[in-house]
């Protein structure tokens, strides 16, 4: 069972270090444990700092893509290197490496397949009253749209399978957190969550500048999965309102019409049968999206079996080619057995 820790970077030459010392060396049903973090275009010193601590794998943009794309292309490296458990952390020391092996430990037992860790979001110091009701806001809306019972959705602390890493695909570019819950949720994925610990904080959070920043691209997001996950349901809310106000116009009319004074409220009508028509058309556009979410839901599985099949066959590469360097070595020791032999006759 092999373990790779991932940590999104963006010119974390600062903190890295502490939190790369942070990381556990052993995990009990872990047979091996490495380490890779994604350069997101940093500018300061960040990938010197991994590769004087002993990174196994760096992953570098050449500018800033964002949290998202950093997030899926560790993925992609962890995967490709043979990860049978992928961890995510952070390059601030924000989470306690030791939970690690309380992040991993429902995977190991077969229980989940995506592990969220919880924080203790009301006893965060650093955390003002306002975030802190945000995020359970926040949690809360991913709880609806995605049927799952995450409390802290937020978090990015948190521990995939290889099944699980396979079928992820993130399409916002702002952050990975709500987006990939809603979406294991939607497929019906193994998701629990495990309290953790939090350290004291050592920077400010880079994510968004301010808090209506942070609640501008979290509505968005959230609103955004909800359409693209379940269309059907939030465009027939949509008609339901238009439809159901063009109704309570129609009604008004036709009252001020039985009591013969509806030439004087000729606008209603035309209102109220907009209301209607566009109540019915916002309806047909849920159900287009309904027929595109289902196609979707097939790409995905043909996205997943493509990558199986690539990752597969990037194992068998790596197989390959271990054997040809024991082979090699083999053959070296061969010769020089016989050149020792040579000499000795030599003699």
């Amino acid at each position: 069972m092999k373990l790779i820790i991932q940590i999104p970077c963006y010119n974390e030459a600062e903190t890295l270090e502490i939190a790369l010392n942070d990381l556990p060396k052993h995990i009990d049903g872990v047979d091996e444990i490495e380490y890779l973090i994604i350069n997101d275009g940093s500018r300061d010193n960040t990938v010197e700092v991994a590769r004087r601590w002993g990174v196994n794998y760096i992953v570098s943009f050449t500018q800033n893509k964002g949290l998202a794309k950093g997030f899926m292309a560790g993925l992609d490296a962890c995967l490709r290197n043979g990860a049978d458990i992928i961890v995510n952390t952070d390059a601030d020391d924000q989470y306690v490496g030791e939970d690690i092996a309380k992040l991993v430990q429902p995977i190991l037992d077969g229980k989940a397949d995506v592990v969220i860790g919880e924080r203790p979001i009301d006893q965060t110091e650093h955390f003002s009253p306002l975030k802190k009701k945000l995020q359970h806001f926040g949690s809360w809306v991913v709880r609806v749209a995605s049927k799952t019972d995450i409390p802290d959705a937020p978090s990015g602390f948190r521990a995939f399978s290889r099944d699980a890493a396979m079928h992820m695909n993130v399409i916002n570019e702002y952050t990975y957190t709500l987006e990939t819950i809603v979406q294991a949720g939607r497929n019906k994925m193994a998701i629990t969550s495990v309290p953790i610990r939090t350290n004291r904080e050592l920077r400010p959070s880079r994510l968004f500048s301010s808090m209506f920043g942070y609640i501008k691209k979290s509505v968005l997001t959230i609103f955004r999965a909800f359409l693209m996950y379940r269309p059907l349901m939030v465009f027939t809310i949509l008609g339901s309102i238009m439809g159901g106000i063009g109704v309570c116009i129609g009604i008004r009319f036709l009252a001020h019409f039985f009591t013969g004074s509806g030439a004087g409220h000729i606008q209603s009508l035309i209102l109220s049968s907009m209301m209607i028509i566009l109540g019915v058309m916002t309806f047909v556009v849920g159900l287009q999206g309904d027929i595109i979410s289902a196609n979707r839901k097939l790409l995905e599985d043909i996205q997943y079996h493509v990558r199986k099949l690539d990752y597969e066959n990037e194992a068998l590469k790596r197989e390959r080619m271990a054997q040809e360097e024991k082979s090699g070595d083999k053959k070296e020791n061969v010769s020089s057995a016989s050149d020792r032999q040579g000499e000795g006759t030599e003699k």
